[in-house]
């Protein structure tokens, strides 16, 4: 066989024509798939992943001493029971700390700050402790001062704060539905308050409801003695009837009532109404006596978000 080249033609041996003629068919007929090349790995980084892949036989036997015929397996069986038991568990546990202490703060238009801190103590009758506090700014340039001077009258606002608890108990029977009880202190101004309010809720059709209100509060309040004078306490004890009507289709509710305290000995009655427009906003007005024979009438509107 002959095979041309640049320089003439060369005569090859049959088995070397053969091996010629291969080797480009070969390449035609074969294309290995496209594969990105390894990495290149230094020689010491591939002796080290040998090592930790390559168990040696001079480990030690973490089993060694052991009796596996011995081993409580029962460890690992938990049956329906004990996992509803470890779930409820956990639900009271995120209950636990999603009942902490609830805190919101509110700035005064005079520079402070309104603190409302309070907790869930017993679920069983609803029992709440908090405390409502005001936290004056304390002011660091003239400027800030004279303008905290300025919105309170020529003084400095001072810090002050109130404590209270309440609690809400079930009726008695046909008689009431639900008894409240709160009771406040406030230490700076020698004030404190104990009141309880009892509450009977009837239908009146499938949209109305009457609801009635008793209430009843002692009032305390102290004078500070001073030098050659004894400080004292006073009580005055107050009481309270309402009856509201509510109608659920269109948001409206009317209530009537009348109060009377030691200190007015009289009754003084109160008529108010509060309508609903949309989501969160209502508006309420109320029209009523006053211990010194005058009308008191007030128009509000309010709205209220809980997330």
């Amino acid at each position: 066989m002959e095979f041309k080249t640049g320089f003439g033609w060369i005569r090859l041996p049959l088995a070397a024509a053969f091996i010629v003629g291969a080797v480009p068919s070969a390449q035609a007929q074969i294309i290995p798939p496209f594969s990105p090349p390894p990495a290149a790995t230094a020689p010491d980084e591939e002796a080290d992943e040998v090592a930790e892949t390559t168990p040696d036989v001079n480990d030690p036997d973490v089993l060694k001493g052991i009796d596996v015929d011995k081993l409580d397996w029962s460890q690992l069986a938990i049956d329906a029971g004990t996992l509803n038991d470890i779930i409820a568990a956990k639900k009271r546990a995120k209950a636990a700390a999603k009942d902490g202490m609830d805190w919101a703060t509110n700035a005064n238009a005079n520079g402070s700050s309104a603190v409302t801190v309070k907790q869930s103590v017993s679920s069983f009758w609803d029992t709440r402790v908090g405390a409502d506090m005001t936290v004056a700014k304390e002011p660091t340039t003239m400027s800030e001062l004279l303008a905290q001077k300025a919105a309170n009258g020529g003084n400095l606002p001072q810090s002050s704060g109130s404590a209270w608890a309440a609690a809400t108990a079930p009726g008695a029977g046909p008689v009431w539905d639900k008894t409240a009880v709160e009771a406040r202190v406030d230490p700076g101004a020698e004030q404190s308050k104990l009141g309880a309010s009892l509450t009977k809720s009837m239908p009146l059709s499938s949209d109305t409801q009457l609801t009635l209100q008793n209430g009843y509060s002692v009032n305390q309040q102290g004078t500070t003695a001073l030098p050659g004078v004894g400080g004292h306490v006073t009580r005055n004890y107050e009481t309270d009837q309402s009856a509201k009507v509510t109608i659920t289709d269109t948001g409206t509710s009317i209530t009537a009532g009348r109060t009377m305290s030691t200190t007015d000995d009289k009754w003084l009655g109160k008529v108010g109404a509060e309508q609903k427009l949309f989501d969160n906003v209502t508006v309420s007005g109320s029209v009523g006596e006053t211990s010194q024979g005058a009308i008191n009438k007030s128009v509000t509107a309010g709205f209220k978000k809980s997330w």
